[in-house]
């Protein structure tokens, strides 16, 4: 079961041999990925049998199946080896590269694989934002929601207190007044007015206005009585007419 897991992650893994280290060069880098403590090598390779016959590595053009080749080389630090599948002389097809760095064997990943570490990537981000976003929210029946940071309480205890102005009166207060001080004017103007300052006050012509005249009513208590008038010729009763009843009411017809 080790080996089966160790095939099924080797984009994780990586392998090295530090007595090969420092004679590393393009000329033995093949051996020295051939060796058999080596996961990302393949003993059923075509490199196995010219190996084994102690042929040169131009045989492996003139065989099909799985092979190894030293694809790019920079000394003394860099190289990278292809895995392909030869099926003639002049057609192979790609199946994986691998890159030694400093003698560190890694298997270079696909664009499938580059393309889902991204994904995934992404994903876990933002669904950790999400996660601590919801924990900050807070809701209450009377309230709703808001949030509370963990840190808002330590920022207000160390927060300086500023104390409040104190404003003299309110916006409400100071229309009030001014209300009462222009009705005060408009019926208290002012005797005089002094132009300049320096100047001597001058006298207001207030124009009066006629005053009208208002009726006093007496209370009847007050008021005078006036004398009976003198007894005349009796005057006749006047007729009245006897009193009619009230007529009936009469079903109506539906």
């Amino acid at each position: 079961m080790a080996s089966v897991d160790l095939k099924d992650n080797l984009l994780g893994i990586s392998w090295v041999d530090s007595g090969w280290v420092p004679i590393l060069n393009p000329s033995n880098v093949l051996e020295y990925f051939s060796e058999r403590s080596n996961p990302f090598y393949d003993r059923t390779c075509s490199n196995e049998v010219v190996k084994m016959q102690r042929l040169t590595l131009d045989h492996l053009n003139q065989m099909v199946g799985v092979e190894y080749i030293l694809l790019h080389a920079q000394e003394p630090i860099l190289y990278i080896i292809r895995k392909q599948q030869r099926q003639s002389p002049t057609q192979v097809i790609p199946l994986a590269d691998y890159y030694i760095i400093a003698g560190v064997v890694y298997q270079a990943p696909d664009l499938g694989s580059v393309i889902s570490s991204r994904l995934l990537s992404a994903v876990h981000g933002i669904q950790s934002a999400f996660d601590e976003a919801m924990s900050f929210c807070r809701y209450h029946p009377s309230k709703g929601y808001w949030w509370h940071f963990k840190d808002q309480e330590e920022r207000e205890r160390v927060k300086p207190k500023t104390k409040r102005k104190e404003e003299p009166s309110s916006l409400f207060q100071r229309q009030r007044v001014d209300t009462l001080l222009l009705d005060l004017r408009n019926k208290f103007p002012p005797t005089f007015y002094q132009p300049k300052p320096g100047e001597k006050p001058v006298p207001v012509e207030v124009k009066k206005e006629p005053e009208v005249p208002v009726e006093i009513v007496k209370p009847p208590e007050e008021r005078e009585t006036k004398p009976p008038a003198p007894p005349g010729p009796a005057r006749p009763a006047p007729q009245t007419t006897p009193n009619k009843p009230p007529p009936e009411k009469r079903a109506r017809l539906q």
